[in-house]
């Protein structure tokens, strides 16, 4: 049984837009830490909201499962979802202390997990949530998501704000915790540092699909990604290579007309209305 399984999933997120997903298929053993590489607006956050069960998926045809439960009619217990939009909530930006904030929200029954998160991100449990910066209030944030065990763990990008060593230590935590129990974790991230010995699956996705599926890590001479890259070639050199193929295939589709062109626009002969504007009334000269 797949810790994790989507077939047919083609999603959009209203009915003017292309779609954000197209034919997702995806199968996560029990107990992989996959991690998810791609541009951003690739669809990574997309398809970890799913998974979540923060977007309903309506089309026909798509079958997403977790520990072998339709994810929207008979939603699993043990999954736990960590996103980036949790710190700009204003209500944890509210005059709270922590320790009682994580009380409020179980901690006194989880102690010795929810102790040992404090020591590991290093809080402060006298902080007041609305005084502390983003990265402090990241970290309160992971010890609150963490506390539980979890069976599957969906991370979008939530190590951004934090710093290097706590960031490690974190990401030690959870390969332990993941070894230990059998956990899945699944990670979309655009930070590569220190992730090398993280993962036992890494898995590309472009454009709302997976150009590689999720493959075995590290790159030896037997997996499948040997034939893109030689055995032990590091996380951060198969991540860069990837995203330098994306913007290659984008800018060719731009090229074709196929998708609308980024960065400077140094062929156009009539100025913007903004320009226009801006220009006739530019008292900077």
């Amino acid at each position: 049984m797949a810790a994790i399984s989507v077939a047919a999933l083609t999603y959009s997120h209203n009915t003017t837009t292309p779609p954000s997903l197209v034919a997702v298929d995806l199968n996560l053993p029990k107990g992989s830490r996959t991690i998810l590489i791609g541009a951003n607006g690739a669809g990574k956050s997309t398809l970890l909201q799913i998974l979540a069960g923060k977007r309903l998926v309506t089309a026909a045809g798509a079958d997403i499962r977790i520990k072998d439960c339709d994810v929207f009619r008979n939603t699993p217990p043990g999954i736990t979802f960590l996103g980036t939009e949790w710190a700009m909530n204003p209500v944890v930006r509210s005059d709270i202390v922590v320790s009682a904030f994580l009380d409020s929200v179980g901690g006194y029954r989880h102690k010795e997990r929810r102790d040992r998160l404090l020591d590991i991100l290093d809080i402060d449990l006298d902080w007041h949530m609305h005084q502390i910066s983003d990265g402090e209030r990241r970290r309160v944030q992971l010890c609150f998501g963490l506390m539980v065990e979890w069976d599957v763990l969906l991370l979008d990008e939530v190590t951004v704000d934090l710093d290097v060593l706590v960031r490690d230590e974190l990401l030690t935590f959870l390969k332990n915790d993941s070894e230990s129990r059998g956990s899945t974790i699944l990670y979309a991230t655009h930070i590569f540092d220190g992730l090398n010995d993280f993962p036992t699956h890494i898995a590309h996705m472009r454009f709302g699909s997976f150009v590689t599926q999720p493959s075995t890590w590290p790159i030896t001479q037997e997996s499948a990604l040997a034939a893109q890259f030689p055995p032990a070639t590091l996380l951060f050199k198969v991540a860069l290579q990837w995203l330098k193929d994306d913007k290659a295939h984008r800018e060719d589709l731009e090229k074709q007309g196929l998708k609308r062109t980024r960065g400077a626009r140094r062929n156009e002969t009539v100025p913007s209305d903004s320009e226009t504007f801006y220009r006739k009334y530019d008292y900077t000269h």
